[in-house]
């Protein structure tokens, strides 16, 4: 799976155990003071504490439902206690327990502060034609099929709201009838053309009633035609998929095309992305969607808050998830401490030697119970420990809900009440909780069957990736950064051993090492014995990775130890206030903002990199390699950043 997730990340050299002492108090007060007020200078405590998020202009007027009561639950964090955060995250995950101990580089390591705003952080897909997307263009291909602009204003919003409700099924009605007042052809026309392409799966008819004209909505086909948007409204010349380019703040992909898919009315699964994209940053992909105009997608810029869609085009196909060559990030470090010499020595090792291709510390999960843990137990076939690591109450920094559901059931052990204490019953512990009350205490496999399939394969994943971690470190500290006889290389997708013979052949770049499965090789050295002695520890059997559930069962694959970064480019500028932004967007210059005029010699420094990565690489990896620090949240909690100054 495509990753360019990260957490915000604010890395400073660590105090002296006097001044933390010392500042303790203040640290406090500094916390407390920000969850009462908010924070909207994007500093990097919004992220840890989890801030409520504001979404109130991403939500359909007069809509409500359990989903968006979920949503509002799962963003903010009102039982939250900021006060005891940083000893929470104490029982938190540091890179070394999921095994990323090595750097690849020579120089000394220094300071700085990763996503202190989120507009530090901006991620370009690379297209498989290499093409970097960029939002440049928001002209809409001009189409004489497409309905005029009053299409999208002629009905009212309690019309619309109507329209919705009928088209969602969600009340009783089998038509809705709208009175045209204004009764002209062309006024009549406009109303058809609205309902139909506004509110897929609606057909209409003019009806007379007491000499009043009023068009009539009633539904085509059923519950099928919302998922599927009507096929004769849409011209056999254009192609089937629009494709545009999508920009966007401070939201993941999912959740954008959650929004996206409310304002149009239509299914999330009639859109199709290469790769989701980070949360915290600023993120700029290519999207596909099924028969939506152009016209309809732009008009969304003008209702969308830390949204723009742009660059459309018509194209006979939808994307596929992994159809990209990767990623192109532009990352502001602020307030670094390291000398010129420091950020050239770590730049041009970036660049001509790369980083450790570890998999990063979001892969593990934040709390006590670090994911990997709860896919050992699957991959072991123990229920039970599955069922208690996801259920059974943990030290560490949750929502209040959570902690109260996990309290009821280490008290109870009955699902039912624990599901009472939980009003966000979509996350993993409500899917888990339905299960077992739907069917028993004795069939958890069944129960945990419920949660989505992807999900259920993160945890097996997570193991696999916590095996491959430690091999690495383990390959790198025993072999260094040379390929050595026993190593494996890629000769096109089948992995094979390097020979004695062929070593000057290769260099480190070459090496591959396996994640575990039934479908893979392991190294010829030392490092093969230390795979099977790794899962025999875990009381797993590296020759049997078949599980007896088919979907349990791994086949492995092949990741490439070391990455080097392609585009790596860099610069250090000063800088006086922290919160103006240091590069220019995409929608920056589209809007003609100019890049603010920095000072030849400012109070900080920061240093400006870019580079491009492939897929299922972590930038987070890269920058540590740059920083040469710990980029675990618990280690995070414990250095001094800015904002406790």
């Amino acid at each position: 799976m495509e990753t360019v997730e990260m957490n915000s990340v604010s890395l400073k050299r660590p105090r002296s155990e006097d001044d933390v002492a010392n500042a303790d108090e203040i640290k406090r007060q500094k916390i407390l003071e920000k969850s009462k007020t908010g924070n909207d200078s994007g500093q990097s405590i919004e992220t840890v504490t989890q801030q409520p998020e504001d979404t109130k202009n991403e939500i359909i007027p007069n809509e409500e439902s359990e989903e968006q009561e979920e949503e509002e639950l799962e963003d903010s964090d009102e039982d939250g206690d900021p006060e005891s955060f940083a000893d929470m995250m104490k029982h938190g995950l540091t890179e070394s327990d999921v095994g990323i101990t090595k750097f690849v580089s020579s120089h000394k390591g220094f300071s700085g502060i990763l996503k202190e705003r989120y507009s530090d952080f901006v991620v370009h897909e690379i297209g498989k034609d290499g093409r970097v997307s960029h939002l440049d263009d928001f002209s809409v291909p001009v189409d004489d099929e497409d309905p005029s602009e009053e299409t999208f204003t002629v009905l009212s919003d309690e019309d619309k709201q109507r329209l919705e409700e009928l088209q969602l099924f969600k009340n009783k009605e089998t038509s809705v009838a709208i009175e045209v007042i204004e009764d002209t052809k062309e006024k009549r026309t406009i109303i058809h053309q609205a309902v139909k392409s506004l509110f897929p799966g609606l057909e209409t008819k003019t009806e007379d009633r007491d000499g009043k004209k009023y068009i009539i909505a009633y539904h085509a086909a059923g519950k099928k035609a919302l998922a599927n948007p009507r096929k004769h409204s849409w011209p056999k010349s254009r192609g089937s998929y629009c494709h545009f380019v999508l920009y966007k703040e401070n939201k993941d992909t999912m959740d954008a095309i959650n929004v996206l898919s409310k304002f149009l009315r239509v299914k999330p699964n009639i859109f199709s992305y290469m790769g989701t994209k980070d949360k915290r940053a600023i993120t700029v992909q290519e999207i596909a969607v099924l028969r939506i105009t152009a016209q309809r997608l732009a008009h969304l810029n003008k209702c969308l808050m830390n949204f723009k869609l742009g660059n459309f085009s018509y194209k006979n196909h939808p994307l596929k998830l992994g159809e990209l060559q990767g990623n192109h990030f532009t990352v502001v470090l602020r307030n670094i401490t390291g000398t010129d010499d420091q950020i050239e020595q770590a730049m041009h090792s970036l660049r001509e030697i790369g980083f450790i291709n570890y998999y990063g510390m979001q892969r593990f999960g934040t709390t006590a119970v670090p994911t990997y843990q709860i896919g050992r137990a699957i991959l072991q076939n123990n229920w039970n420990e599955v069922m208690d690591l996801i259920l059974k109450p943990r030290p560490g920094a949750e929502k209040g809900y959570l902690v109260k559901c996990r309290e009821e059931w280490a008290k109870t052990k009955d699902p039912a009440a624990a599901l009472k204490k939980l009003p966000v019953k979509r996350c993993v512990e409500g899917q888990l909780l339905r299960g077992l009350l739907k069917y028993g205490m004795k069939n958890i496999i069944s129960a945990f069957g419920i949660i989505p399939r992807n999900n259920r394969l993160m945890y097996i994943h997570s193991y696999q990736s916590y095996v491959w971690n430690n091999m690495v470190s383990k390959r790198i500290e025993e072999y260094g950064l040379r390929a050595v006889p026993g190593d494996l290389i890629l000769k096109g997708a089948t992995a094979v051993h390097i020979e004695e013979g062929d070593v000057d052949n290769y260099t480190i770049h070459d090496v591959v090492m396996p994640l575990p499965g039934f479908d893979v090789i392991y190294p010829k050295h030392k490092i093969g014995e230390a795979y099977k002695e790794m899962l025999a520890a875990d009381n797993l059997d590296i020759n049997n990775m078949r599980h007896k559930i088919r979907d349990y069962s791994l086949s492995g694959a092949y990741r490439k130890i070391i990455i080097r970064p392609q585009n790596v480019n860099w610069e250090v500028v000063a800088y006086d206030d922290p919160k103006i932004p240091l590069f220019t967007t995409d929608l920056d210059k589209l809007e003609g903002k100019p890049l603010p005029v920095l000072p030849t010699d400012g109070k900080f420094r920061a240093l400006k990199m870019e580079f491009s990565l492939p897929p299922s690489t972590y930038a987070t990896m890269a920058i540590r390699e740059v920083l040469k620090m710990d980029t675990s949240i618990k280690n995070q909690t414990q250095l001094n950043t800015t904002w406790l100054r």
